[in-house]
């Protein structure tokens, strides 16, 4: 028997650190009981990962928060046997269970913003759970956390204890969030998502430091998400939930490449594959999968419109956008955070540009320049003969007929007191093109083009599934009959599956009306998809642009490379997988007074493919 193999069977009779029995949630709702989990059963096992993975609204949240008891009391009730590390959740008063959390267990979320406390130092919240669960002094607490800081990864950690979560980027918040949860050094880490919000090398940084941390404690993981690729390279188990119910659970391995149930195969199918256009010359749309059978449709290629030879829609040379930053009693002008650093780029009918970076890169601030939802400082925008910097407020008016912006979080940009028709019927009124009779019939045919009947005008927003309001926001932007369409990260927030459908949906109108999509994202796997072209920027500049081919099948820069490596494969045989990246945060863009920026230079190494040298 191999040394893996009797691990392994060493690993399978050990008692479970936790131990889900018949685990059934119901909320109150309209003075009745409501279940929303039924009947899970699961083990965690000393040292193992096991992924809950489903779509929005399939309970594996609710799951975990179950099993934390951080539901509120009034208007939840969980049934079943919950046993961690021994106890009998279910049967412990508040106190009790408040020396569980961190101890037992500890859980971080997707957002640790909404996590950390922003009036406080992260080194005093962390330094809170030492003293209050291990009853250490003040200055034993100080050491241990500089010490936790440094586990996770974050340097020059005894210089940081002071400073506050603003100051620190996303993926070092999170980090933040992983050490304070080993602070008590628990025997189950409860993970929420708390990889989907977060670029895609940050991510695999975070999934690494798992890992890592894993082996070295001696923990137990039980991991919660929707992304298929992060499952396979970090789940030993893997339970697939629909609708409040486990449809299937097993080792990672067999659930990936044996799985039974419709829905498992169908999410697997909608999962974008780095590296799958290879050989085709034109984005492909995604394969939209029958739940009830698992059976995905066959991927067709968009047809090829877009004809460099004419003037392009849109063109954007030498573009410069900062941000002043003021301090001191006066307020005066201390220096500037370059956003944006002298780019230059076309974008021609029917063609999709995608600009991908980290955050903090700048490619949503060329977004907002290229329709001056903010101001930059210097450059050339020729938009469909506009020129777009020497606009006066009128002629700015009239300009964004012909560019739209799709966002992120669609409920943000929907008035929540306003019903969907009303919403999408706005800039066509307020434009006058058309009475609101006209208005009507027009919003009744946009519906029905992104999909949903014209009966759900009278709806709204906080009535409708996220990627429906998605569908909604894109309707809304197609109702002034635009030239460009500037889509900012429109599809990072959705599920799997409905993010497949949303794309699919924007090759279609692209097709139909021959529109341009300038698409904005750090999903590299959705982009190679669906892009024509691809700009990568870092720092505000653009270092490599190119054909989507050019870029994907022959990266030139390294940070190009370095987006490409990490992003997560739904390939169980990369279990083991180490990227070993460098822990660094984004460079900051901030700059002093008078700072002018080197000048750069661009070699072709092939057709229309550019690399910064």
């Amino acid at each position: 028997m191999s040394p893996m193999t009797t691990a392994a069977a060493a690993q399978a009779e050990m008692p479970a650190v936790l131990s889900v029995e018949g685990l059934t949630t119901s909320f109150l709702v309209d003075g009745q009981w409501r279940s929303v989990v039924r009947n899970i059963s699961f083990d965690v096992k000393p040292g193992e990962t096991v992924a809950i993975v489903g779509e929005s609204g399939s309970g594996k949240s609710v799951t975990s928060l179950s099993i934390m008891r951080l539901l509120a009391r009034d208007t939840s009730r969980v049934e079943g046997r919950i046993i961690l590390n021994g106890k009998d959740i279910l049967s412990l008063s508040e106190s009790e269970m408040q020396q569980v959390r961190g101890n037992d267990a500890a859980m971080i979320f997707q957002e640790p913003m909404t996590s950390l406390n922003p009036i406080f130092t992260i080194g005093r919240q962390i330094s809170e759970v030492l003293t209050r669960h291990k009853g250490m002094s003040k200055t034993e607490a100080r050491a241990e956390t500089v010490r936790l800081l440094e586990k996770v990864r974050i340097p020059n950690a005894a210089n940081r204890f002071d400073e506050y979560p603003h100051q620190f980027s996303g993926g070092m918040r999170q980090r933040v969030m992983i050490a304070m949860a080993l602070a008590s050094r628990p025997k189950l880490l409860i993970a929420d998502e708390p990889t989907t919000a977060l670029d895609v090398t940050t991510q695999g940084q975070i999934l690494d430091l798992i890992k890592v941390l894993q082996e070295e404690e001696g923990m137990s993981v039980l991991f919660i998400t929707h992304d298929m690729g992060v499952v396979a390279e970090i789940a030993d188990r893997t339970i697939v939930m629909l609708r409040g119910e486990t449809v299937e659970q097993g080792p990672t391995a067999d659930v990936f490449h044996r799985g039974k149930h419709p829905y498992t195969r169908a999410l697997l199918a909608a999962v974008p594959k780095l590296g799958s256009m290879h050989g085709h010359a034109w984005p492909l749309r995604f394969p939209i999968v029958d739940i009830g059978t698992g059976k995905a449709s066959e991927p067709t290629e968009v047809a090829d419109t877009v004809d460099t030879r004419k003037t392009p829609v849109l063109s954007v040379k030498n573009l410069v956008t900062q941000f002043p930053i003021r301090s001191g009693l006066f307020g005066r002008q201390t220096g500037a955070v370059h956003a944006v650093e002298d780019i230059s780029f076309e974008l021609f009918q029917g063609e999709t540009l995608s600009i991908v970076g980290e955050s903090g890169c700048g490619k949503s601030t060329t977004g907002r320049s290229i329709t001056r939802l903010v101001e930059p400082k210097s450059g050339e925008i020729h938009l469909d003969g506009y020129d777009v910097l020497a606009l006066d407020q009128p002629s700015l008016r009239a300009m964004r007929r012909s560019v739209q912006m799709i966002f992120q979080d669609p409920f943000s940009s929907l008035n929540p007191r306003m019903t969907v028709g009303a919403a999408i019927a706005e800039p066509y009124l307020k434009h006058r093109l058309g009475n609101r009779e006209e208005a009507t019939e027009k919003v009744a045919d946009l519906l029905r083009k992104v999909g949903l009947n014209p009966d759900m005008m009278g709806r709204y927003p906080h009535e409708f599934s996220g990627g429906q309001r998605q569908r909604i926001a894109i309707a809304r932007a197609l109702s002034l009959n635009p030239k460009v369409i500037v889509a900012d990260e429109s599809v990072s927030a959705l599920d799997v599956s409905i993010k497949a459908q949303v794309c699919n949906l924007l090759m279609d109108l692209q097709e139909e009306f021959d529109l341009a999509f300038l698409f904005i994202s750090h999903d590299m796997a959705v982009v190679e998809r669906i892009s024509h072209r691809v700009a990568v920027m870092y720092l505000g500049e653009i270092v490599e642009i190119g054909p989507r081919a050019a870029i994907f099948d022959n990266p030139q820069h390294d940070y190009t490379k370095k987006l490409m490596a990490a992003v997560p494969v739904p390939d169980p045989a990369r279990r083991g997988l180490r990227r070993n990246a460098a822990v660094d945060e984004l460079k900051s863009p901030v700059r002093p007074i008078g700072y002018e920026p080197p000048p750069r230079a661009y070699r072709e190494v092939a057709a229309g493919h550019f690399v910064q040298v």
